[in-house]
C-alpha cells in the first residue's frame, strides 16, 4: 500500500483543492473507512489554524483538540460525517456535516450539542447472551439489551461520555433526512416515499423539500436527522474549503492559506508524500 496520497484521487467529500499541489496527507487507519478526512486537512485547509504538519503536531500535543469526546494527538486521524470536533481552549465546537456537492463542512454548534453525536445504523446482529450489537456508519459499535426498536437505516444519538443512546430517529416516511452522497448531497428534506426495489438493487427514496422541487436518491445516500440539525449553521458558522475561519484570529491565516500550503508542500520530505513539513 502506498504511503502517498495524490490530491486528484482523494474522495470527492474531502475539502481540499485538487489542482494546487500534487500530494496531500493520507488518512490513517480508523473510523469512516476511505471517506475519512485526515484531521490535518481540517486544521489547515478548512479552518486555517495551522500552516503545516509540524504546527499541527505541536497544537495536538497541547491536548486541546477533542473528537467525539476523546482527546486526539494524531494529525492523520480520520474525521467524517457527523463527528464532533471541539477546541476546548478556544471554546469552539463543530459538527461535520455534508456541504454543497457532498464536501464535508464544519457547522458551528453549542457546547451542549457537542456532548453527543449522531450515527446511522448500518448493521444489526445478535451476540452471545441475547444482546444486540448495532453498527454505525463510522464503524462504531454498541451493545443494547433489546434491539427490537432499532432497524437498519435508523439514526441514533449517542452520548460521547458513555455511549448511552439519548435519541432515536426511525427511518420511515415523514422522517427528516439529509443526503450525504450523490448528486443531491447536502440537501435536506422529508421522506415522501420509500420505493422498495426487487432484487439486489438499493431502494429508492423520494424526498420532498419545502419551497423546492424535491429529489430522488438511493436509500444508502440518506441519513435521518433531527430538526435541530438544520438550525446549527449561522452566517459564519459553516466552514468549507473555500470559506474563512470562524474568528478574527484566524482570518490572516486563511487569507494566505493557498500560499502557505504551497510553501509547506515545497518543504515536505519525500517520505511524507509531498504534503508539508
Amino acid at each position: 500500500m502506498s504511503n502517498h496520497q495524490k490530491r486528484l484521487s482523494v474522495p470527492k467529500s474531502w475539502p481540499v483543492e485538487r489542482k494546487t499541489e500534487t500530494f496531500t496527507v493520507k488518512a490513517d487507519a480508523g473510523p469512516h473507512g476511505e471517506a475519512g478526512v485526515p484531521l490535518l486537512v481540517l486544521l489547515r485547509d478548512v479552518l486555517g489554524y495551522v500552516d503545516s504538519r509540524k504546527e499541527a503536531r505541536y497544537a495536538l500535543n497541547q491536548a486541546n483538540v477533542v473528537i467525539n469526546g476523546a482527546v486526539v494527538s494524531d494529525e492523520e486521524r480520520p474525521v467524517g460525517m457527523f463527528d464532533i470536533l471541539a477546541f476546548t481552549e478556544r471554546e469552539e465546537y463543530y459538527r461535520v456535516f455534508p456541504g454543497e456537492g457532498g464536501r464535508l463542512a464544519l457547522t458551528a454548534i453549542d457546547p451542549d450539542s457537542a456532548e453527543s453525536k449522531l450515527g446511522k445504523i448500518v448493521g444489526k446482529s445478535q451476540i452471545p447472551g441475547g444482546d444486540t450489537q448495532l453498527t454505525l456508519h463510522d464503524g462504531h459499535t454498541l451493545v443494547v439489551a433489546d434491539g427490537s426498536d432499532y432497524a437498519g437505516g435508523d439514526s441514533i444519538v449517542i452520548a460521547n461520555e458513555d455511549d448511552e443512546i439519548v435519541a432515536h430517529f426511525p427511518y420511515e416516511e415523514g422522517a427528516l433526512v439529509t443526503a450525504v452522497d450523490g448528486g443531491h448531497a447536502g440537501e435536506i428534506g422529508t421522506i415522501a416515499e420509500i420505493q422498495v426495489t426487487p432484487g439486489s438493487s438499493p431502494n429508492n427514496v423520494v424526498v420532498d423539500q419545502d419551497g423546492g422541487p424535491g429529489f430522488e436518491t438511493i436509500q444508502d445516500y440518506v441519513v435521518v436527522i433531527d430538526e435541530n440539525f438544520t438550525g446549527d449553521a449561522g452566517p459564519a458558522g459553516e466552514q468549507s474549503a473555500d470559506a474563512g475561519p470562524a474568528d478574527d484570529e484566524s482570518d490572516a491565516a486563511e487569507t494566505d492559506a493557498d500560499s502557505a500550503e504551497t510553501d509547506a508542500d515545497a518543504t515536505e520530505s519525500d517520505d511524507d508524500g509531498g504534503d508539508d513539513s
